[in-house]
This record gives structure tokens, C-alpha cells and sequence, in this order.
């Protein structure tokens, strides 16, 4: 019994690990789910929601359900996902208000040894994974260049949010709360309506989310078992192509209308994309981001420890 409770605890943890990352954006759920070994069992636990599935539940048959969904194990993924979530949205609204190079820095750390400790699973190195590679960082770097689209409150709109922002959250290397920043939606979803817990915005987006996690997890866990090296590699390149976006040194470009003026929706000036830059000097904040990125680093290498240690 103890040996359980100490099992779903270490889940909750990488849950929890796993929500911190998929508010930031440029930063994947996903990628902390296949650092921590729990990818592949998510993947199939939730594509588990078949057909067979409902049968069971028809007939009544909750224990034979619970075993073929694994559903104790995403009830636990999911308990700390969202109090990270919760618990990490207004943190993070602060620290990126006050502390932006600061943040940026430690989360540029977490990718950057993301890269390595993902790219270490592939088994064999062939002409098709090195070609995936390369096709998955050169995707990830078109779609940080893209720019963001207008905030739009709509509920089909949120609905195809949902969607997309999910599927980019259990992908590794492509993060689904940048995916909102392109669709325009990131502050409205992930801090406004989850700061104030707003049903409007938050249920179509849950609903979009709960159907595009489904059929995606089906598609994932086929390309995953028959090629998953080459899944591996694209997700690796995924997650170095990322590495931009979270580049710490940048300035906020806002959007602006013919005459010159910046466009404001809510009262808040619209981001348009980032300008990044180099430092000039070795400056204090420089030291402090430098020492940052290393204690991301060091932070996957002991998430990936503790993981490889449970396993």
C-alpha cells in the first residue's frame, strides 16, 4: 500500500512538472513527460478511450474500465497538472511582469538539456532520423517566426484553441502555450481565465481539448511505435528549433495601426512578436541570467536521475 501511494505521488510530481511547462511558453508538456518515461504510457492511456471503453462502461464494468483505460494513472498526471497550472499562474504573471530576462533564462536551460536527454532515446542513427531531425528543428523555427494573431473570445474559436493548444502540449519540442501566442489567445486563456477561473473562456477550450487529445493520441502512438526513432529525432529537432523563442534577451514588439498608435485590446498593448539582441556588456543581470540557464540544466538533469531511478 505504501509502495502505491509513494507511486502516484512520484506521477502527481511529474504532472505537476508537466503543467509548470506547458504554461511557459516555448516550453512542452511533452517533453517533460518523455525526459520523466511516462510519454509512451500517456499516449496509449489516453487513446485507451475507445469503443471498448464505452462498452464497458454500458456494462457496468468500472474495474475492467479503470485497467483498460489506466485511468488511475491520468487521474494522477492530471491532479498535478492542474495544481500546477493554478498554482503557477499568477507566479508566473509576476515574475514575467518584473523578471523577464530572468525567466527566460531558466527556461532556456530546461530546453537546452532537453535536447540532449531526449535525443539520447534514439537508438540508431540513420539517414531517415537525421533527415527527421533536421525537418523537425527547421518546423519548429518557421513556426517561431510567425506572427501572432489578434485575440479573438469566440467560442469556436476557443474550441479550435483547445484543440491545437493540446496537441501541441503532449508533443515534445512544440509548446502549446506558444501555439495560444500564435492563435492570439495565451493571456486570455492561460492567465486571465485561469486566474479567474472563467467557465466561459476555460469550457470550450476543455472541450476542444478532451477530443483533440484523443484522436491525436491514436495518430501519435501509431508513428511512435512503428517509427520511433524518427519520432524521437523529429521531437528533438522540435525542441532545438524551440530554443529561440525562449532566447532570454529580447524586446516586445507591439502591434500598431496605420496612424502609428499601438492596437490595445482589454486595455493591454497587443505583442506582436520579439526583437532579440545580444548583451553589450557582462553585467550583473547577464551573471545572474547566465547562472539561471545553468541551474535549468541542472534541473532536467535531475528530473531525468530521479526518473531513470523509478523505472
Amino acid at each position: 500500500m505504501r509502495n502505491q501511494i509513494k507511486k502516484y505521488i512520484s506521477i502527481i510530481l511529474k504532472g505537476f512538472a508537466m503543467g509548470a511547462a506547458n504554461v511557459i511558453p516555448g516550453v512542452s508538456g511533452g517533453t517533460i513527460a518523455l525526459i520523466t518515461g511516462i510519454f509512451e504510457r500517456i499516449i496509449n492511456a489516453i487513446k485507451s478511450f475507445d469503443g471498448t471503453a464505452i462498452k464497458l462502461l454500458f456494462k457496468g464494468k468500472i474495474k475492467e474500465l479503470i485497467k483498460h483505460t489506466d485511468l488511475y494513472f491520468l487521474i494522477a498526471v492530471f491532479i498535478g497538472m492542474v495544481a500546477s497550472v493554478v498554482s503557477l499562474a499568477k507566479l508566473l504573471e509576476f515574475l514575467f511582469v518584473h523578471y523577464p530576462v530572468f525567466v527566460w533564462a531558466y527556461f532556456f536551460g530546461l530546453i537546452l538539456a532537453s535536447v540532449y536527454y531526449v535525443g539520447k532515446r534514439i537508438n540508431k542513427w540513420s539517414l531517415s532520423v537525421i533527415v527527421a531531425f533536421i525537418i523537425g528543428a527547421s518546423s519548429a523555427i518557421v513556426i517561431s517566426m510567425l506572427n501572432p494573431a489578434a485575440q479573438n473570445d469566440s467560442f469556436f474559436y476557443l474550441i479550435i484553441c483547445g484543440v491545437v493548444a493540446i496537441c501541441s502540449m503532449i508533443l515534445p519540442g512544440l509548446s502549446g502555450s506558444f501555439i495560444l501566442i500564435l492563435l492570439g489567445n495565451y493571456e486570455l486563456v492561460m492567465i486571465q481565465a485561469v486566474n479567474n477561473f472563467d467557465l466561459k473562456i476555460l469550457l470550450p477550450v476543455m472541450i476542444g481539448a478532451i477530443g483533440g487529445l484523443i484522436a491525436f493520441s491514436h495518430i501519435l502512438s501509431w508513428i511512435y511505435n512503428k517509427h520511433k526513432d524518427q519520432t524521437i529525432s523529429v521531437l528533438t529537432g522540435f525542441i532545438l528549433g524551440s530554443l529561440g523563442i525562449l532566447w532570454p534577451w529580447k524586446n516586445e514588439i507591439y502591434s500598431v495601426d496605420m496612424a502609428g498608435n499601438y492596437i490595445l485590446k482589454n486595455g493591454e498593448k497587443i505583442i506582436q512578436g520579439y526583437t532579440k539582441y545580444i548583451p553589450e556588456s557582462f553585467n550583473t543581470e547577464v551573471i545572474i541570467a547566465i547562472f539561471l540557464i545553468i541551474i535549468g540544466i541542472i534541473t532536467i538533469s535531475l528530473i531525468e536521475k530521479i526518473a531513470s531511478t523509478q523505472d
